[in-house]
C-alpha cells in the first residue's frame, strides 16, 4: 500500500495498493509499474507523468503505508514463531531476532532457509554462530523466504530431563520409608 500525494492537488493525494503484477493504477496516467522501484523513483515517473500532460511541474510525494506482499516466516525453536513483514533489506540475523532469537536451551544453532527460485525450491543452511562471530556472511532474506531454526537432539533430552529432575527428587523426599 503507498501514499501518493501532489501538493496543492488534493483529488490526486491517493493511497493505492500495488498489485499482484507489480503495478499501481493511478488517476489520469492509469497503470504505472511501481515493483522493484524505489520511492523516490516512483515520485519522479509520476511527476513526469503528470506533468507531460495534466500539470505544471507537479510535486509527488510517495510513502509506503504497508508492507503487505513482503513477508517472511520463522519458525523453530525460537521464541516467537510467526510471519513477518519484511521492511526493506531483512537480514537472517534480523529475521530470528524479530522472532525473539533461537531458545538457547533446545537450538542447536543451525538455521535452514527455503526460498522458491524460478518455481523450483532451494535449501540452504546457515550457521548462526558463525554468522555472530563474523566468520560467516549474514544472508539477506527475500520475500517469501521461510527460516526454519533447528532444534539439538542432545539440547532437548537434556531439556526434558532436566524438567522433570526436581519432580522426581521431590517425589524421592517424600516417599515413605518403610
Amino acid at each position: 500500500m503507498l501514499d501518493v500525494s501532489v501538493f496543492k492537488v488534493p483529488d490526486l493525494s491517493k493511497t493505492v495498493q500495488v498489485g499482484d503484477d507489480g503495478q499501481i493504477s493511478y488517476p489520469l496516467i492509469g497503470e504505472v509499474p511501481a515493483a522493484g522501484k524505489t520511492t523516490h523513483e516512483l515520485e519522479r515517473e509520476l511527476a513526469q507523468r503528470l506533468g507531460d500532460k495534466y500539470l505544471r511541474s507537479p510535486q509527488v510525494t510517495v510513502l509506503v503505508r504497508e508492507y503487505n506482499s513482503q513477508r517472511i516466516t520463522v519458525e523453530g525453536p525460537v521464541k516467537n514463531s510467526g510471519v513477518y513483514a519484511m521492511k526493506g533489506n531483512t537480514s537472517l540475523v534480523q529475521a530470528i531476532a524479530m522472532a525473539g532469537g533461537i531458545d538457547s536451551t533446545i537450538g542447536s544453532g543451525d538455521v535452514v532457509v527455503f526460498r522458491n527460485i524460478d518455481g523450483r525450491r532451494s535449501v540452504a543452511r546457515f550457521d548462526m554462530d558463525a554468522i555472530k562471530k563474523g566468520d560467516a556472511e549474514d544472508p539477506q532474506l527475500q520475500p517469501g523466504d521461510v527460516v526454519v531454526a533447528d532444534t539439538s537432539n542432545t539440547k532437548v533430552a537434556l531439556h526434558n530431563i532436566l524438567s522433570v529432575l526436581p519432580l522426581a527428587t521431590a517425589s524421592a523426599i517424600f516417599v515413605p520409608l518403610m
